[in-house]
């Protein structure tokens, strides 16, 4: 499993309106263009990934994906509003 974090910039308002449906079926919305998904296993990625591309115009629109480690997502902060996604294959008991 992977911690992801998928950021967009996409012109149009009816494909960054698909692209947002597409994401939010497997992450969480953070900010207007910024998704978490704390648990997205590598086949799904790569599914999720092909469906944005055939969506985007990949001449002029950006989707980004980062990788974060357990480490390093521990070591997120946030200055102003918002919660820290929980990974939720993890139980505290």
């Amino acid at each position: 499993m992977m911690f992801c974090v998928i950021c967009f910039d996409i012109a149009d308002d009816k494909v960054r309106y698909r692209v947002v449906k597409e994401l939010k079926a497997v992450a969480h919305r953070v900010q207007k263009s910024v998704f978490e998904c704390p648990d997205l296993q590598e086949k799904r990625f790569l599914k999720l990934k092909a469906r944005l591309e055939k969506l985007i115009d990949l001449s002029y629109d950006t989707v980004r994906y980062y990788f974060l480690c357990q480490g390093c997502v521990a070591r997120t902060e946030i200055s102003g509003t918002g919660v820290l996604t929980e990974d939720e294959s993890f139980i505290v008991v």
